[in-house]
C-alpha cells in the first residue's frame, strides 16, 4: 500500500548518501575529473540495467532528441555545477539549493506549456525561498562552548560544510536547480511516451560523459587531472550508484504507481534527511535554524507539488 511512498523516501535518502560521500572528495578531485568518473559510472550501470530490461527497445527518434537535450541541461550543465556547489556550499546547503528546482519547474511550465500557477504554488515557492534564506543566514553549527576543546584534525566534511558559504556556491546551486527544471521539461514529452527509466538515464548520461572526455583535449583541464587514487576511484563510484543509479530508479519507480505530487514531495525530503548525516559526520548538530529552513522548503515544495 505504502510502496510508492517507500522508494519516494529512499530516493531521498540515496540522494542525501551520494552527496555526502561527494563532499568526503572535497579538494582530492578537481571538479571536472569527478564528473567523468562518476558519469561514466553511473552510464555503464544504467546501459546494463536498460539492457537487462529491454529498454533500448522503447526509444524513438524524437524520444533520443528530446532525452539528450535534457541531458545537456539537466546533466551536462547542473552536473557540474551540482559537484561545484558541493565543494563550495557543503552538502547540506547544496540540498537546500536544490529545492528551487520545483519553483523553476512550474515557472518554465508556465511559460512553456501555460500551465496555471495557483495561489498554493505561489505560498510554496515563497516557503522555499524564505527556508533558504533563514539557511544562508544562520551558521550551521552550535554556538561554541565557553572551554575550548584541544585543537584536533577534524574529518574532511568539516571544511565542506562552511559556517558562511560564498555567494559563489550559492549562484552554483541556483544554476543547477534551474538546469535540473530544464532538463525535466525537455525529458517529460519521452518519458509520457513510455521510455523506460533506464534507457532514459543512460542515453541522458552518454552525452555528459562524451561531453566531459572531450574537454580532456584542452590543456587547461588536461592539466587539472590528478592520478588516480583507487580509494578515491571507489568513493567516486559509490557516489554515483547511490545518486543517479539508485536514486533516480527508486524514483522512477514511486513514479510509476505513486501519487505524482505526493512523490514529489517525499523525494524531495533530502535537505531533512541530510541534516543528521551531517551531524554524525562532523559531530557538530545543525542550529534549530537548519531545521527549519529545511523544513520551509520541504512544506513549500509540497504546496507546489499537491496544488
Amino acid at each position: 500500500m505504502f510502496v510508492s511512498e517507500a522508494l519516494a523516501i529512499g530516493s531521498a535518502i540515496c540522494i542525501a548518501l551520494s552527496s555526502m560521500f561527494v563532499s568526503d572528495l572535497n579538494g582530492r578531485i578537481p571538479i571536472m575529473q569527478l564528473a567523468r568518473w562518476q558519469l561514466t559510472a553511473s552510464f555503464l550501470m544504467t546501459s546494463v540495467a536498460a539492457t537487462a530490461f529491454n529498454g533500448w527497445m522503447t526509444l524513438g527518434a524524437w524520444q533520443i532528441s528530446a532525452l539528450m537535450s535534457s541531458g545537456l541541461f539537466g546533466i551536462v550543465i547542473a552536473s557540474t555545477t551540482y559537484f561545484a556547489t558541493i565543494y563550495k556550499a557543503g552538502p547540506r546547503l547544496t540540498a537546500l539549493l536544490f529545492s528551487l528546482t520545483s519553483p523553476f519547474a512550474l515557472v518554465l511550465a508556465y511559460l512553456t506549456f501555460g500551465e496555471t500557477i495557483r495561489l498554493m504554488q505561489g505560498l510554496g515557492v515563497v516557503a522555499i525561498v524564505l527556508g533558504i534564506m533563514i539557511a544562508i543566514h544562520f551558521p550551521l553549527h552550535t554556538q561554541a562552548p565557553e572551554i575550548s576543546p584541544p585543537k584536533v584534525k577534524q574529518p574532511d566534511l568539516v571544511k565542506s560544510e562552511p559556517t558562511h558559504p560564498s555567494a559563489i556556491g550559492i549562484v552554483l546551486g541556483v544554476i543547477t536547480a534551474f538546469g535540473q527544471a530544464l532538463g525535466s521539461l525537455f525529458a517529460r514529452p519521452a518519458m509520457a511516451s513510455g521510455v523506460e527509466p533506464f534507457a532514459a538515464m543512460a542515453i541522458r548520461l552518454g552525452l555528459a560523459v562524451i561531453f566531459f572526455w572531450a574537454l580532456l583535449v584542452l590543456p587547461s583541464v588536461r592539466h587539472q587531472t590528478k592520478p588516480i587514487q583507487k580509494a578515491d576511484l571507489g568513493v567516486a563510484v559509490i557516489s554515483a550508484f547511490f545518486g543517479t543509479t539508485l536514486g533516480m530508479t527508486l524514483l522512477m519507480g514511486a513514479l510509476k504507481s505513486g501519487n505524482v505530487g505526493l512523490v514529489s514531495t517525499l523525494s524531495s525530503m533530502t535537505p531533512i534527511v541530510i541534516l543528521p548525516m551531517v551531524w554524525l559526520r562532523t559531530r557538530q548538530r545543525p542550529r534549530a535554524n537548519a531545521w527549519a529552513g529545511a523544513g520551509l522548503a520541504i512544506i513549500g515544495t509540497a504546496l507546489i507539488s499537491l496544488a
